[in-house]
């Protein structure tokens, strides 16, 4: 009798393979040395970098450093209850965590559970923390504007859709507020928003989203919230698990997103402090060596998505903070150079009562006019230059130097103009506002008016237009353009205005 080797082979993987499917085949490692967060494990070998493991009793680690007979995991939650000799289980994937609708509205913690007393976050959407950026391919050119409804960035330093535009300076210069202010702003407008505080006060971050709750701009947005009193593990992935849950809106849901990092710096001490209880090798100011690559590889995931891929959009603002202005500093160059501009706030000009305190001599945005509307352009074309003259001749004029008729007109011609891009927190403004303003202050019409009442008529003619005239900013808003009718009809309202202003003061 002969048997047929490749039929008995086959009918013996068969069964193997009916065995395995019966068995839940789970691996299973000890924790050898716990503490600050960190477990060494023994006995995962076939575990990968960046896995996720269960510890038991809801708490998770990742692996962060594979080494010849153990892991170095890092553990997010309480820690405390993980003891020596414990079991700890590979689960097979990367990290990752639930996103979806259920999140709008919501302030979660880096794991997404719930923080602010609500249910819990049932979602059977899961996306990794660690997603890779989509190449040049699927990428197109930033050219949709994402207003701030700030005057002095929209007409200087315009934020394309998918763009990262930094905001750097010193502690309490207003770095939050020009993003909660962007944040007020996208409402009405299809945008998501997502607001990650890493190493903030939890006063700071209960008082963020009160003034996004009083704003009505809760229902659009989701916070993520890694406080000082949580570890520097949870602070550590606050960031990826934002820029996560923003692009279940950009690739699933094809909608226009805006991620705020509030701050980087705090967000790279943390991972400072992961990496010497790991005993990864440190360089300069103690950092690891791959401190760029932590924040590249989370700012180059925003994006202008092509139309083949459903054209939604990331936009990124990190916040930096510098220590006595240090731009030059480690991390802040570091993120500069990784971002497409940056809005710099200086502490003098804030003391000073110029609020927003923008430098237009320091920030740049590398999109440029591209993410502008057509009207904004054309009023703002040397707008930058004559506020950086303004400034040089502002220093002549302390120095008590005598100025010439020209050099004296167009120092109060820039005084006016700093007047009017100053602007009250929490209070955007539409596009049509905002080219009105600058208009009529590069117009000469105000040249007359005293400095301190300039702030005063403008949102004194502003309420007027809007009452009287609204057609004319209306036009603006819709079109996006304005015409040289429109620019007339605009400064001979300000004229007839001026006239009843007078009379009324």
């Amino acid at each position: 009798m002969k048997f047929d080797i490749s039929e008995i082979c086959g009918i013996l993987k068969e069964e193997i393979q009916q065995h395995k499917s019966r068995l839940d085949v789970t691996k299973v490692g000890r924790v050898v040395e716990v503490g600050d967060g960190i477990a060494r494990i023994y006995g995962l070998d076939e575990a990968m970098a960046g896995e996720m493991l269960s510890f038991g009793g809801g708490v998770i680690g990742e692996v962060f450093n594979v080494e010849e007979d153990s892991l170095g995991v890092v553990i997010y939650g309480d820690y405390k209850d993980v003891k020596e000799g414990a079991d700890v289980k590979a689960t097979g994937q990367l990290m990752s965590v639930p996103v979806g609708d259920e999140l709008l509205g919501r302030v979660v913690d880096p794991l997404c559970r719930p923080l602010d007393g609500g249910p819990e976050i049932k979602s059977d959407i899961r996306r990794m923390i660690e997603n890779e950026a989509p190449g040049i391919a699927g990428r197109q050119s930033v050219r949709v504007p994402m207003e701030t409804g700030i005057k002095s960035i929209d007409s200087m330093i315009p934020i394309g859709r998918g763009q990262r535009e930094l905001i750097i300076g010193d502690r309490k210069t207003g770095k939050t507020a020009i993003v909660l202010d962007t944040i007020i702003n996208q409402k009405d407008k299809n945008v998501i928003c997502v607001y990650v505080a890493v190493g903030l006060k939890e006063s700071t971050v209960a008082e963020v989203v009160e003034t996004l709750k009083r704003h009505d701009a809760m229902s659009y947005t989701v916070v993520v919230a890694a406080p000082a009193a949580e570890s520097a593990a949870m602070q550590y992935i606050a960031p990826y698990t934002g820029c996560a849950v923003a692009e279940y809106f950009m690739y699933e849901k094809h909608n226009d997103t805006l991620c705020a990092y509030d701050d980087l710096s705090k967000h790279a001490v943390a991972y400072r402090q992961l990496s010497l209880l790991l005993r990864r090798p440190p360089g300069r100011e103690a950092y690891p060596g791959d401190i760029f690559y932590l924040h590249s590889r989370l700012l180059e995931r925003s994006a202008r998505l092509s139309d083949k891929l459903g054209g939604g959009s990331l936009t990124a603002l990190p916040i930096v903070e510098t220590l006595e202005g240090q731009v030059s500093a480690y991390i802040p160059t570091n993120v500069i150079s990784i971002t497409d501009g940056q809005i710099y706030l200086q502490r003098d000009l804030f003391h000073a009562g110029i609020r927003p305190a923008v430098d237009v001599g320091i920030s740049v945005s590398r999109v440029g006019g591209d993410a502008q509307v057509k009207a904004m352009k054309k009023v703002t074309g040397k707008l930058r230059l004559d506020l950086a003259s303004h400034r040089e001749l502002q220093d002549f004029a302390r120095l008590g130097t005598e100025l010439d008729a020209s050099s004296q007109r167009q120092l109060d011609r820039g005084n006016r103009m700093v007047e009017l891009l100053k602007q009250p927190q929490f209070s955007p403004m539409t596009a049509g506002q905002q080219v009105t303003t600058v208009l009529i202050g590069s117009s000469g019409l105000l040249d007359e008016v005293p400095v301190t009442q300039v702030a005063a008529l403008v949102t004194e003619f502003l309420a007027w237009v809007k009452q009287e005239k609204l057609a004319l900013i209306d036009s603006i808003n819709e079109t996006g353009d304005l015409s040289d009718e429109n620019s007339e009809a605009i400064l001979e309202t300000l004229k007839t205005f001026q006239v009843t202003y007078k009379t009324l003061t």
